[in-house]
């Protein structure tokens, strides 16, 4: 079925793209728990900006001096310590990692993580810092033997950030044009042989108005299955009543 453009007129104009893919990685869940083995569990993640949870005592006596300044009634405050001035102070934000995936569970092995879905929003595209925390989190999980599968649909923003992790690892793949897809969908993993680990990806470039391929997802070193992104991308569009042209 036909890849559709999520991020232009006329479907972004009755459409949410946001909508689509907090709904995508659900339906990559449901498809994925059909045929996972036992031992395997795959469940949903969808995490929007740096929110950090902050305990609100911390803020209750935020104008208290520290403990050990005070003085209890039996003997002299301890003096404060006054730091230097910083070395550097610039205007910045954390970058905002908006996360949808699907994350693959050996529930027999301590929940080890053993396979992640990163679905690319256009927020993991628009600026350097984004795109590099990304290419970081994605080279972690490499790092980590866990098999990645991204997943990039953003037709507004033009960075290949398969490319961008391949050159994290000083690596290139011959079949990407020197001006690569922004659109993509590719496999990778660490595997084993003989005494040396290589890199193996499965990359597919994507076209709107063609269907989306079939992934290799790996459990472990012998063990894959496949990950048919047609088939939860054409689910998640029925449900959310996209059509297949505007």
């Amino acid at each position: 079925m036909p890849l559709r453009d999520h991020f232009r007129s006329p479907l972004a104009d009755r459409r949410s793209w946001d909508g689509f893919l907090g709904q995508w990685p659900a339906m990559i869940v449901i498809d994925l728990n059909r045929k996972l083995p036992h031992r395997y569990l795959a469940e949903p993640r969808v995490h929007l900006g740096s929110g950090i949870e902050i305990d609100v005592a911390t803020f209750e006596d935020a104008d208290a001096p520290p403990a050990d300044a005070r003085d209890d009634g039996g003997g002299v405050a301890t003096a404060v310590w006054t730091p230097p001035k910083p070395t550097l102070t610039v205007a910045t934000d954390l970058p905002d990692l908006d996360e949808y995936e699907v994350r693959v569970y050996d529930t027999k092995a301590a929940r080890r993580l053993v396979a992640a879905v990163e679905v690319v929003s256009p927020a993991n595209k628009d600026r350097p810092e984004h795109r590099r925390a990304f290419v970081a989190k994605c080279a972690a999980l490499l790092q980590n033997r866990v098999c990645i599968a991204i997943v990039d649909l953003v037709t507004t923003r033009t960075a290949n950030l398969y490319r961008d992790l391949l050159d994290l690892f000083g690596q290139t793949d011959p079949s990407l044009a020197h001006e690569p897809s922004p659109l993509y969908a590719v496999a990778c993993r660490w595997a084993r042989t003989g005494d040396a680990w290589l890199l193996e990806t499965w990359a597919n470039s994507l076209a709107i108005g063609r269907p989306l391929p079939v992934l290799p997802l790996w459990l472990a070193e012998d063990l894959a299955i496949p990950l048919d992104l047609d088939a939860s991308y054409e689910e998640t569009c029925r449900i959310l009543r996209i059509p297949e042209a505007t």
